[in-house]
């Protein structure tokens, strides 16, 4: 989610307090937020719902942007935290229905593709990866889903390039474990 100067400007206004910046900023921004979060989820709806999320978000904590890294980096972050929410609320919500109501959504194949099927699968690996070892998850979510490059990872974690490499590497090894050997990485 590459941003322009301005964009950049703007957030450094808005996180001052200036609003007129801040209304300038979320509306800039919010079609790359629905691309990403539009790469995380694989319905629309889902979506719209995490990038309105994000753009809440936003507006709400863009006071604690101190703007040492890239506004877009800070973005990133808060974007892949808000479509991941939105995704165990929705997960939360499906189990919670019982059987007799409606049945749990599944995609359909015909407007599905597989990609987009099988990161639900992969949306359920990063979740238990996040619950067993929060740090390997943080570092892969930043390098895969944000797709920072590995000295902006360490930079964001205020880890050491190195350790960051290390993180990533093993929960890859630990998303490919829990999605068996049909995903290759």
């Amino acid at each position: 989610m590459a941003l322009d100067e301005m964009t950049e400007e703007l957030a450094r206004s808005a996180a001052q307090g200036d609003h007129r910046a801040l209304g300038e900023l979320l509306r800039r921004i919010e079609p790359a937020v629905l691309r990403h979060c539009g790469r995380i989820l694989p319905f629309r709806q889902d979506a719209e719902e995490a990038c309105q999320d994000t753009l809440l978000a936003v507006a709400r904590n863009i006071g604690r942007f101190e703007g040492r890294a890239r506004f877009s980096t800070w973005l990133h972050i808060v974007t892949a935290n808000c479509a991941r929410t939105t995704y165990r609320s929705l997960k939360r919500r499906a189990a919670e229905q019982s059987s007799d109501e409606l049945p749990l959504q599944k995609p359909d194949v015909a407007r599905v593709s597989v990609i987009a099927g099988s990161r639900l699968d992969l949306l359920d690996a990063m979740e238990a990866l996040e619950a067993e070892k929060p740090d390997l998850a943080q570092a892969l979510v930043l390098r895969d889903i944000c797709q920072l490059d590995y000295n902006e990872v360490a930079e964001q974690l205020r880890i050491p390039l190195g350790t960051a490499k290390s993180r990533i590497h093993q929960a890859r090894k630990y998303v490919q474990g829990a999605l068996g050997d049909a995903y290759g990485f």
